[in-house]
């Protein structure tokens, strides 16, 4: 899976620890099973971006008789990232470690059991921490980062996500609560699980900041990309494409 430059053909990894900047995202062949859609082509959105209210949300799991150093969590973190997803979501990765620069498929579950295929671009990523950029369609416009550090003693992983809704759609899901209830408990249960693996049964701290409260009507037009919308009206197609498909 590889990112798409206009320009020219450039390695996935910057010495510093960013990717490259690009116009569009690509990807290669979908795993089988996989909704392939809301990825290719798609531009960037970010925090400074989107519709909705803009929000600064922290998840913290402290590992409480875990001798893991912050580093080698991370380094855990990166290698096995798509394990610690909740059930019902698939993190679809380059191999290997995460790196900057890498494109990830994403099928994640929605509401009534749907699924929501989008994406994610690995903007950042070091010994310390990696975070993820969205692109247009995505539930939220935003960035997150994964870090982790050490805090009285004690290995402290991190999850802190700028992010506001991507369109009017969106925004509604988060004013009505369905939204922010349920980026709460993917986020949750990642830090969970990820403690899970290291022997712990952490408790998952989280600290809200409501950071601009406007809404920015400028970008109202992006409903138009809503993965949501688009997964839900491709579910027919997906389903006789299965139907006919050996195998």
């Amino acid at each position: 899976m590889t990112l798409h430059d206009d320009s020219s053909s450039t390695p996935r990894t910057s010495t510093d620890g960013w990717a490259k900047p690009v116009s569009k995202l690509s990807m290669g062949v979908a795993p089988t099973g996989a909704i392939n859609l809301n990825v290719n082509g798609k531009h960037i959105t970010g925090p400074l971006k989107g519709f909705g209210q803009l929000w600064q949300k922290t998840y913290s799991v402290r590992l409480a008789g875990s001798e893991i150093a912050p580093t080698d969590l991370i380094k855990v973190w990166k290698a096995e990232f798509p394990n610690f997803w909740p059930d019902g979501n698939r993190f679809y990765g380059a191999a290997g470690q995460i790196e900057p620069g890498d494109v990830a498929l994403l099928n994640l579950s929605g509401p009534g059991g749907a699924t929501i295929s989008t994406g994610i671009l690995v903007i950042y990523a070091d010994a310390e921490s990696f975070s993820f950029m969205t692109p247009q369609g995505h539930i939220f416009a935003g960035m997150i980062t994964f870090s982790s550090h050490e805090d009285d003693g004690a290995t402290v992983a991190q999850i802190q996500a700028l992010v506001r809704a991507s369109d009017p759609i969106y925004e509604m899901g988060c004013r009505v609560g369905i939204a922010h209830k349920s980026e709460d408990a993917f986020w949750h249960g990642t830090l969970r699980s990820l403690a899970a693996r290291f022997g712990v049964n952490g408790i998952v701290q989280q600290r809200n900041s409501l950071i601009d409260p406007r809404m920015q009507w400028s970008a109202a037009g992006d409903v138009w990309h809503n993965a949501a919308v688009r997964t839900t009206l491709y579910a027919p197609v997906n389903a006789v494409q299965r139907l006919f498909t050996p195998g």
